[in-house]
């Protein structure tokens, strides 16, 4: 007999002990010494930061919304205001640069991905640009911004508003990081840009787009381990609440993204 979809998943649950979309033990260990409100912190020690974990991991893998989270997991407005304020307080960044420290800086590799927002995104005051929603050829949605090492571990995330040229936010995805090789589609193909890489002594890879006059040389056989970024994009978006925006703040959703980087780091 073939296992309906999910049984296998479900199977592996029941005999751990576990419910599913929950953290391993494995995960746990290693998240628990970096989380604000753990015992023997500064502060207020936090009521049972492991299920509220769980529950953001839950909601982010299913994509429901807060008011139908399962019972186990209290009540769905405490869960709620603690993410959001988790969100203000820079929590989830901090675990994120936490996670990445010892990332293969051989290449960095960088992409982008418009994720389509649901329209219970939109609505917030201040205009759509200023929560990182607008309209391009993909509909009205939000463009991550992503980089990663050498081994496909994100290692900085930014959001933009759909529209926006993913060369626009190429700097802020080299930021401080000191690669050997910088992988890049013809999207990054600028002038300025393979400066800022060569003057933090690294090789640009990136493919030269047609319209240059004096088209520039590249590593071909590395740029076909570029790849390598689209599969972590595949990889966020087995998060369903990363591939479709249900956030209305940009704050708030890249808290989500940064969730399911953690947990890629984690694996």
């Amino acid at each position: 007999m073939v296992n309906a979809p999910g049984e296998l998943g479900k199977r592996y649950c029941e005999s751990s002990g576990m419910e599913r979309h929950e953290l391993p033990e494995s995960h746990w260990l290693k998240l628990e010494p970096l989380l604000p409100g753990r015992p023997g912190s500064h502060g207020r020690a936090a009521k049972d930061n492991r299920n509220f974990l769980n529950a953001v991991l839950y909601l982010s893998k299913t994509g429901l919304a807060w008011r139908d989270l399962p019972d186990r997991f209290g009540k769905w407005d405490t869960a709620y205001h603690r993410f959001n304020q988790w969100c203000k307080k820079g929590v989830w960044q901090r675990l994120f640069e936490a996670v990445s420290r010892d990332a293969d800086m051989e290449w960095l590799m960088m992409d982008s991905t418009v994720i389509r927002a649901h329209p219970h995104a939109a609505g917030m005051n201040g205009g759509a640009d200023d929560e990182a929603l607008g309209r391009s050829r993909g509909g009205f949605g939000t463009k991550i911004h992503l980089a990663v090492d050498a081994l496909g571990n994100p290692v900085t995330i930014t959001l933009s508003p759909g529209q926006d040229a993913d060369i626009s936010h190429a700097p802020d995805l080299l930021a401080d990081h000191a690669p050997e090789k910088a992988l890049a589609d013809k999207g990054y193909d600028s002038d300025a840009f393979v400066k800022a890489i060569k003057e933090k002594g690294a090789e640009a890879v990136i493919p030269p787009k047609k319209n240059r006059k004096n088209p520039r040389d590249y590593d071909k056989d590395v740029y076909k381990k570029r790849n390598k970024v689209e599969r972590t994009v595949g990889l966020l978006k087995q998060c369903r609440r990363v591939a479709t925006r249900y956030e209305k703040t940009a704050r708030n959703f890249l808290g989500i993204v940064l969730f399911a980087a953690i947990n890629l780091w984690l694996k």
